[in-house]
């Protein structure tokens, strides 16, 4: 099977996440998906493909040379966002791309444009494999999935020399779960890389620190016509949090480096409101700073409505792996090397967002991020081009290979 044929396989499995349902795997998706996965490493030659109790899935390719190499590990998740529906992905592969808008859905004029997504202009001449306009495609992280299986079936065919390669695929990464449950002494590599970046060319070795902050606002419901000096709305109360954060720091007027509060998820009436939040900064010190900027917006909600008017629960969810890889920059070395001798330029960027790796680095095994070639992850316009899931898998593979010379 071809890369493409094997991502086009592994978005028909409906796995979206979700954060409410206090299972592991939170759906029954990704279960399907888990043994799909391993019946497609078993067939190519992976040996110990296998899925645990917990849904995670690992395998591994022995070592062909008597050389003592490292163990590396590859790593990709198999569930795909809640923020956009991923039932019945009906994707498609168009082109060659010839620059001007891709037309999603005719009968709903859902168009992907190049006046909005600047990416599409690097990609002219490339095949771009595409939604109706109506679902996410599933690229984060399915296209890693597909990339991870398609090198390894080049190098159990080929006979160029590697070390011992351990496979493993994550559920509920989007969730923040994904290495909650990881056998890290189990899995048995010193250094690992996690297939779930972005745009071709991008190496990623620091991520957002990201904490969760969840906020229920009481209030006291009352008949409006008798209402004067008796009611709290906890709807407006909700709003009124909100507004005491600071209004640019969102992800749409922050970029790089910049850190942000995310409103991601809100409800309410005038008896009880919920408002959910991510909050991410690379730097740890602001990281921390943010997480007391929240907390004092809760205290302020109590000091004007009385105490446990806000009830506010923070949770962090991973740190900046830079911290820990700081050691191991070869690891970044290699992979500029593997992907320039894979036909792209590299190029170090920093993880608006964070990976499983981020927090396996912290678990004892570095792990930064390499680029699947996917665009508009999330959302109904996300697309990736075949050229560059064959550029990526062409990277894997020079990867491991370097290794063993």
């Amino acid at each position: 099977m071809t890369v493409t044929e094997r991502f086009l396989k592994l978005v028909s499995y409906d796995t979206t996440s979700d954060e409410h349902a206090g299972t592991c795997p939170s759906t029954q998706g990704q279960w399907e998906l888990a043994n799909e996965l391993v019946r497609q490493l078993s067939a190519l030659g992976a040996q110990n493909a296998r899925v645990d109790e917990h849904c995670y899935v690992y395998a591994e390719i022995p070592a062909n040379c008597a050389k003592s190499l490292p163990v590396l590990g590859l790593i990709a998740h198999m569930d795909t966002s809640p923020d956009a529906s991923g039932h019945d992905i009906r994707a498609r592969v168009t082109g060659p791309y010839d620059g001007g808008d891709v037309i999603l859905n005719a009968e709903k004029d859902v168009r992907l444009s190049p006046k909005e997504y600047e990416s599409l202009r690097r990609n002219v001449g490339k095949h771009l494999i595409v939604t109706d306009g109506t679902t996410l495609l599933g690229a984060d992280d399915k296209a890693g999935a597909a990339e991870i299986l398609a090198a390894c079936e080049i190098l159990i065919r080929s006979d160029r020399s590697h070390g011992a390669v351990k496979i493993a695929f994550t559920p509920d990464e989007e969730i923040g779960c994904g290495a909650d449950l990881f056998d890290v002494r189990g899995f048995g590599a010193d250094y690992a890389y996690t297939l779930d970046g972005g745009t071709l060319g991008e190496i990623e070795y620091e991520n957002f620190n990201g904490a969760s902050a969840h906020i229920r606002i009481h209030g006291r419901s009352i008949h409006p016509g008798s209402a004067k000096g008796k009611m709290v709305n906890a709807s407006l109360v909700a709003m009124e949090l909100n507004a005491l954060l600071p209004a640019n720091e969102i992800p749409a007027r922050t970029e790089g480096y910049e850190g942000f509060f995310h409103l991601t998820d809100m409800s309410g009436r005038v008896e009880d409101a919920e408002l959910s939040y991510i909050i991410r900064d690379h730097d740890r010190e602001k990281f921390e700073a943010r997480k007391r900027v929240m907390a004092a917006a809760a205290a302020e909600i109590n000091r004007r409505y009385g105490p446990g008017t806000a009830e506010l629960t923070l949770k962090d969810s991973y740190y900046n792996m830079k911290e820990k890889l700081s050691d191991c920059m070869f690891l970044i070395e290699n992979a500029k090397r593997a992907l320039r001798e894979a036909g792209a330029e590299p190029r170090t960027v920093p993880i608006r967002g964070g990976t499983d790796g981020a927090r396996l680095s912290y678990e004892g095994l570095p792990c930064p991020n390499l680029c699947t070639g996917g665009e508009n992850y999330h959302g109904r316009f996300e697309y990736i081009p075949v050229e560059d899931m064959e550029t990526v898998v062409r990277m894997i593979c020079n990867l491991l290979w370097d290794f063993a010379k």
